[in-house]
């Protein structure tokens, strides 16, 4: 049984009519950017999300790059990230012009750790950006108190997370200004790029739809140095027909991530990671830990089983960050977790057998 890490089949026959639908609305329309479909899903994904204001922008990365632009978060300014995360984390604050400064995760979750936060906050500092990684929500009330205490922003990296809650509150709706990807492979994907702001702040949602579109509100009228940074109708359309399937789509990933919990958990050399307290998981992947990844992925691939590694390399040890200075050992946690994490497959339509052909080879070549 050939079984892929990531399959669009169980996901998008099922509303196959719908996507063709919206996208029949966009064309008949003749209006490609900036229109009702944007409008709608601003208001329906905000309205999901439990904030005021959620502002479609280009992609997930652009999302975190404008909401620190927002903030006016530039030159000379250090922003907190994950050590362990995707390097998109990092590129935002670099493109701004700040310095990312990187803070070990909890082994137990792989989320970063709040204890170790409030150390690495200097005279420099301006915003935390905690990363829901791998669907789990961090640890939000502390992150938001240690914010509050130190006069610093909050920004969500929620690429991750959709419909995760953090103490019954949505990943997404706690920070000052908080960033989303809706690239195909997200929770909530669309069939092709595009990503959004969320806040409770009207300042800053108005601050961004000004930047997103060549830092103009009425055109030919330029009040900022802006952007084309907007997400077009097209992909609005076929989000909010996605969108309206989401928390049904979240339950059918947290049942097929407790159905792999139950069977892996007591294989010997094989770790799972534990949710925080208080904290839920939309479950993007479902990563595992072990010593023997090389080997253990080889026999899955042999076996048809489809696996990735999220993420072979931390942003601190990659290339374009050589100029910060860091070295192999200075983050351990991370580059442990780069050595030993292992995704394996998890998607809509998933059935049992799919899942226990996976367990079965994890147990058999162990």
């Amino acid at each position: 049984m050939n079984i892929p890490f990531l399959d669009f089949e169980g996901l998008h026959s099922p509303i196959r009519e719908e996507l063709i639908y919206a996208f029949k609305d966009v064309l008949d329309s003749n209006w490609f950017v900036m229109g009702k479909q944007l409008e709608q899903f601003e208001r329906e994904y905000a309205e999901w999300n439990d904030v005021k204001h959620c502002v479609g922008v280009s992609n997930g990365l652009d999302a975190l790059t404008l909401a620190l632009k927002a903030l006016e978060i530039g030159s000379g300014d250090e922003v907190i990230v994950p050590s362990n995360t995707y390097i998109a984390t990092a590129l935002a604050v670099s493109n701004v012009g700040a310095t990312p400064i990187f803070v070990e995760p909890r082994i137990e979750t792989a989320n970063i750790n709040p204890d170790l936060v409030e150390s690495a906050i200097s005279k420099r500092t301006k915003a935390i950006m905690p990363v829901h990684l791998y669907g789990q929500s961090c640890e939000m009330e502390a992150i938001m108190n240690i914010a509050n205490k130190f006069g610093l922003f909050v920004v969500e990296d929620n690429a991750q997370a959709h419909g995760a809650t953090y103490n019954g509150k949505k990943t997404g709706s706690w920070g000052h200004i908080n960033a989303t990807s809706f690239y195909p492979g997200k929770n909530l994907g669309a069939l092709g790029d595009g990503g959004a702001i969320t806040t409770d702040s009207n300042e800053l949602a108005h601050k961004v739809r000004v930047l997103r579109n060549y830092g103009s509100q009425e055109k030919y009228k330029n009040e900022v140095l802006g952007y084309n940074n907007r997400l077009d109708e097209l992909q609005a359309a076929f989000l909010r027909v996605k969108l309206s399937k989401l928390d049904k789509w979240t339950e059918e990933r947290n049942t097929i991530a407790e159905a792999y919990r139950n069977e892996l958990i007591d294989i010997p050399g094989i770790e799972l990671f534990n949710l925080a307290n208080g904290a839920t998981s939309a479950y993007h992947l479902f990563v595992v830990k072990t010593k023997n990844r090389k080997d253990l992925q080889s026999k899955l691939s042999e076996a048809g089983v489809g696996t990735l590694i999220h993420y072979p390399i931390p942003p601190h040890l990659q290339e374009c960050y050589r100029h910060l200075g860091y070295n192999h050992g200075d983050l351990p946690i991370a580059e442990n977790l780069a050595q030993e994490v292992l995704s394996l497959p998890l998607f809509l339509g998933m059935n049992e057998g799919q899942i226990s052909n996976v367990v079965k080879t994890v147990f058999e070549n162990w």
